[in-house]
């Protein structure tokens, strides 16, 4: 199956002024954020990839072109470096298809833009710079038996703030943090049918103009997902996952045999 990601935005709110790295390469421990997510897929068998570039394309391509797997892979030195034996690899059965699809360009229109690269039954997208440990598979294996054309990840909403609730003369009535409410938040994590192309059109938006659109006709479903989800859309939210990944505590993490076998040990595995 193949995995469309979208890694061609600014991300001003990321941005020092000084360097033109888009969010998804921003680092992670010692791997940025597209990274992570590309592994989340791979560890759920989809190691093909087309990547939606635009802004800051240049530090994507060369991060891939000159790709060291012994920053996170175990290996052998022998004949003093003249041969090096890796004991196991990252990216070695990945296929990455790069795509320039414009500075400015919407999602939908991203999307639109990589149409030829995604001619299977069910295909898969996501943003670059947001991570979980959603149950892919058990996500993809609903969806396919749905007969919907998209589906997305719900998720609560990650904001710390509160709402207030007053009446007509102004007197304060209930004072709630969002998180407590009964909404959800687009999490990202799709899965499409090739249907969703007669949905989007050109220079259009996916998730404001096509969504709407296939929920009028009841063809796009939710999983609701409140384990781990975090996005990196700030540099205070983005320094928070680096501070985990150093730590060595990486919830988002599901190919790490030792996280795994931490939470089979927990009884929170299977």
């Amino acid at each position: 199956m193949k995995v469309v990601l979208f890694c061609g935005g600014y991300g001003m709110r990321m941005r020092n002024d000084v360097d033109d790295v888009p969010k998804p390469m921003q680092m992670i421990g010692d791997r940025p954020l597209l990274w992570n997510v590309m592994r989340t897929y791979a560890y759920y068998g989809h190691t093909e990839f087309v990547l939606c570039m635009g802004y800051g394309a240049r530090h994507v391509v060369d991060f891939f072109r000159r790709y060291d797997e012994t920053y996170t892979n175990d290996f052998v030195l022998r004949e003093g470096g003249a041969k090096l034996e890796l004991l196991s690899s990252d990216i070695s059965d990945w296929t990455i298809t790069f795509v320039h699809t414009g500075m400015d360009t919407p999602i939908g229109e991203r999307l639109r833009r990589v149409r030829e690269h995604v001619d299977q039954d069910v295909f898969a997208a996501n943003y670059a710079d947001v991570l979980t440990d959603a149950p892919l598979d058990v996500i993809e294996e609903h969806f396919r038996a749905s007969g919907a054309v998209g589906s997305l990840l719900s998720v609560p909403p990650q904001a710390a703030f509160h709402m207030v609730e007053s009446d007509e003369d102004d007197y304060v009535s209930a004072v709630r943090s969002v998180s407590a409410l009964e909404v959800r938040e687009n999490g990202g994590y799709f899965f499409f049918t090739p249907e969703v192309f007669d949905y989007l059109h050109e220079g259009e938006d996916l998730v404001t103009d096509a969504f709407p659109r296939l929920a009028a006709e009841r063809r796009l479903i939710a999983w609701r997902h409140d384990g781990f989800w975090k996005p990196a859309d700030t540099v205070k939210e983005r320094s928070e996952l680096d501070v985990l990944a150093r730590r060595h505590v990486r919830p988002w993490a599901v190919w790490d045999e030792a996280r795994r076998a931490a939470l089979t040990s927990d009884g929170r595995g299977s």
